[in-house]
C-alpha cells in the first residue's frame, strides 16, 4: 500500500516566482490497484509521480510503502520497487546498447555490478522469451542497437524492463502520449496484460480520457493540486468519457477560459 499524507510542495521557495502547488495534500492507493490520473496542465499530475519516485523533494508530508516511510529516501533506492515508464520513449532505455544489453542492465537493477561480462548467454532464450509475446519481432533482433528502433518498439521494450525485476509499483508517466494512435493501443494492451500477470500497482498519468475510463481499477482527476473526483469499482465503470469532459468545462468555465 503507497500512503501520501500531508503533502506540501513549494517550487522555487523565497522567490519571486514562488508557488504552492501541494498544500495537505493526501492520496492512498490500495496494493493491486491500477490508478489512472487525469487532469489538466499544471494540475500536479507529473509532479505527483516525481514525488512517489522521489525526482523531486518535499517541504512537509509523509511517504509510506507499506508502512514504511520513504519519504527521505533516495530516488536511486526507490526504484528498487518502483519500475517507471516515461513518455519519451527514448527514456526508457540506452540507445548505443543492443536490445540484449539493455535487458541485461535492467535485470540487475538493484544488484551489484562486478567486473563479470554484462550480457550473459544463458539468459538469451529468457530475453527472448519476455520479448515474443509482443508480437513486434524484437526477439530477432538482440543484437540491434536500442536507438534504431521505433518509438513504439522502444516503448514496449522500457515497459518489459521495467517490470524485469521484482517491483511492487509501475509508474506510468503518460507513456502513450509520443506514439501514433494504432501504437498507443499495443502499448495499452500490453500494459493492462503485463499489470494483471504480475499483480502490479500500478499508477498510469493520462491525457487520454478513453484510457482513463477504460483500464484500470481506479480513476481520480486533479486540479491545482487538490483531487475533484476518485472513482472506482462500479462507480468508474459507469463513468464515460462525456462525463469527464463535463468536468474539465466546468472547471475551465470557473477559472475563466
Amino acid at each position: 500500500m503507497l500512503e501520501i499524507k500531508n503533502i506540501k510542495k513549494i517550487y522555487n521557495p523565497g522567490e519571486i516566482t514562488e508557488m504552492t502547488l501541494f498544500n495537505g495534500f493526501s492520496l492512498n492507493v490500495d496494493e493491486g490497484e491500477f490508478l489512472s490520473v487525469v487532469g489538466s496542465n499544471g494540475s500536479g499530475k507529473t509532479s505527483l509521480l516525481n514525488i512517489i519516485c522521489g525526482s523531486i523533494p518535499v517541504e512537509g508530508g509523509k511517504i509510506s510503502i507499506d508502512g514504511k516511510d520513504i519519504t527521505k529516501d533516495p530516488e536511486y533506492k526507490r526504484y528498487r520497487y518502483i519500475g517507471r515508464v516515461y513518455q519519451n520513449p527514448s527514456l526508457g532505455s540506452c540507445p548505443n546498447l543492443t536490445i540484449e544489453e539493455n535487458m541485461s542492465l535492467a535485470g540487475n537493477k538493484g544488484k551489484r555490478f562486478g567486473i563479470s561480462p554484462g550480457v550473459v548467454k544463458s539468459k538469451h532464450l529468457y530475453y527472448r522469451s519476455l520479448l515474443e509475446p509482443l508480437g513486434l519481432g524484437l526477439e530477432d533482433k538482440m543484437d540491434v542497437r536500442v536507438g534504431l528502433l521505433s518509438g513504439g518498439q522502444r516503448q514496449a521494450l522500457s515497459l518489459i524492463m521495467a517490470t524485469m525485476t521484482p517491483i511492487k509499483f509501475l509508474i506510468l508517466d503518460e507513456h502513450t502520449a509520443a506514439l501514433d494512435p494504432k501504437t498507443a493501443e499495443t502499448i495499452m494492451e500490453l500494459t493492462d496484460r503485463i499489470v494483471k500477470q504480475k499483480h502490479l500497482t500500478a499508477i498510469m498519468v493520462t491525457h487520454n480520457l478513453r484510457y482513463a475510463v477504460d483500464y484500470g481499477s481506479r480513476m481520480i482527476m486533479m486540479h491545482k493540486g487538490d483531487i475533484v473526483l476518485d472513482r472506482y469499482g462500479a462507480e468508474k465503470e459507469k463513468t464515460q468519457v462525456k462525463d469527464l469532459l463535463a468536468l474539465f468545462n466546468s472547471i475551465s468555465i470557473e477559472c475563466g477560459n
